[in-house]
């Protein structure tokens, strides 16, 4: 089945959601770990389709089924303040502590109320981030590389030099991957924080997400 990579809109939010729960336990699926099974992707993956300072593009097959993304923001400090102001609250007030009963979901409803914010080190490496997902089933063939070199040419395009992003310390397969492609520790940042300055990205292809 032809893959394709396009830019993302607000209208393929619903498929940014389902992807992110898909692969949000490490890079599993969490589906049975959450009542609220849109919390993840209200997180990691639809603000990038919703407020400002965002981008998004998607992986689409020839039905036109999104079956991977790859979303972020040029300025992450201000991403965070509009969120702050404008998405996390309404989240808030529609899943109060009590609506939760499974674990994951109660911990998405107290990070809904606490949400972290980008490391100072991070920013200094860049003020741009990105987070990226793809289907189990049409990993290990490129796209993820693929993916990595659009956002790069997009983000080259809008006066950036780099961009960082966290990596699920149980996910050693995710954190190899963007090792090789030249992702490196964020210096002064845990060992879960990577960042990759573009005149160091691996652009060649290869078989490795």
């Amino acid at each position: 089945m032809a893959l394709r990579i396009r830019t993302g809109t607000e209208d393929d939010a619903p498929s940014l959601s389902r992807i992110c729960l898909l692969t949000a336990n490490a890079g599993t699926s969490s589906a049975d770990l959450h009542d609220f099974g849109e919390l993840p992707g209200l997180v990691y993956a639809v603000p990038y389709v919703k407020l400002p300072t965002t981008w998004a593009f998607v992986l689409e097959d020839d039905a036109r089924e999104v079956v991977g993304y790859i979303v972020g923001s040029t300025d992450t400090r201000t991403f965070e303040k509009y969120a702050a102001e404008h998405w996390w609250p309404a989240l808030t007030a529609k899943y109060p502590p009590d609506k939760a009963v499974k674990p994951a979901d109660l911990q998405y409803v107290e990070r809904l109320r606490n949400m972290n914010t980008a490391p100072d080190p991070n920013i200094a490496c860049s003020p741009a981030h990105l987070h990226i997902n793809i289907l189990e089933k049409h990993q290990k063939q490129g796209w993820g590389r693929k993916m990595i070199a659009t956002a790069v040419e997009f983000l080259i395009g809008e006066g950036l030099q780099g961009v960082w992003l966290g990596v699920d310390p149980r996910n050693e397969r995710a954190k190899l991957f963007y090792q090789r492609v030249g992702f490196k520790q964020v210096e002064g940042a845990d060992a879960n924080q990577l960042g990759l300055r573009f005149d160091e990205f691996e652009w060649k292809e290869g078989k490795t997400n």
